[in-house]
């Protein structure tokens, strides 16, 4: 129980790293504030796995990235807090994926706003009372794609490569306040978002990954478990590669 009497509030925590951070984490003994978009089967799933384990969960519904949203959203999960947030994970994203030369500005636009507006806007609004409390855990879910790029993810890859320059400039700004900020990139990890195309590239991907096999939502949540926790407490900045051995440089 590392994380007893912490509260959490998980962007996109309906499914996929999002809804097993949020079990994870209250296995832990955090009380933990689920944000979903639109999904409500989905985030009320996420719901009844972390209570069926004993945790105590809520529901913040809101497009994080809407202007305004955020702060609400915020503002909800400190409610179900008691007026504390300890912990935030930004994992709301999409994918639009299309080779460059063919991808719309919708396209572009959609996944920056989501995957990089969102997180922006999430741990501006996280920030004022962690500042208040002088402690927080934030942790940027990022991807291998930002590390390496992949083709037909322009807009991702970039999205994704803004949250690690993101994580390290917070961690600078908030290391004063026992604040730290740091990153994961998952490499390829089957979820509802991910699971077709990985599927079409199974025998192009496995053989890149030294362990032998695609990772799971739990592997990463298990990263994002420690990086939160007070073990990593001398640990900000950094990006924690969750990809099997696929990058390492």
């Amino acid at each position: 129980m590392k994380l007893e009497g912490r509260i959490a509030l998980i962007t996109g925590g309906g499914r996929g790293i999002g809804r097993a951070t949020a079990v994870r984490l209250a296995r832990e003994g955090a009380a933990v504030a689920i944000n979903f978009k639109g999904n409500a089967a989905a985030a009320e799933e996420a719901k009844r796995l972390v209570e069926g384990g004993g945790g105590r969960a809520t529901l913040v519904q809101g497009d994080i990235a809407a202007d305004g949203t955020a702060e609400d959203i915020v503002k909800r999960a400190l409610a179900f807090g008691g007026g504390r947030l300890d912990i935030l994970v930004n994992n709301a994203g999409i994918t639009r994926d299309n080779l460059l030369v063919r991808m719309s500005l919708e396209e572009w636009d959609a996944v920056l706003d989501l995957n990089l507006r969102g997180a922006f806007l999430a741990t501006k609004a996280a920030m004022r009372s962690m500042m208040k409390q002088r402690s927080g855990r934030i942790v940027n879910v990022s991807s291998i794609a930002g590390v390496m790029g992949n083709a037909g993810q322009a807009n991702y890859a970039a999205a994704k490569a803004g949250l690690i320059g993101f994580t390290k400039t917070i961690a600078r700004e908030m290391a004063s306040r026992n604040i730290t900020c740091n990153a994961v990139a998952p490499g390829f990890v089957p979820t509802d978002l991910t699971k077709d195309i990985i599927k079409q590239m199974e025998g192009t991907i496995l053989p890149q990954i030294p362990l032998g096999r695609f990772g799971t939502v739990e592997d990463v949540a298990n990263a994002i478990a420690f990086l939160v926790s007070d073990d990593a407490s001398y640990i900000t900045g950094q990006v924690l590669v969750v990809d099997g051995g696929m990058v390492t440089a």
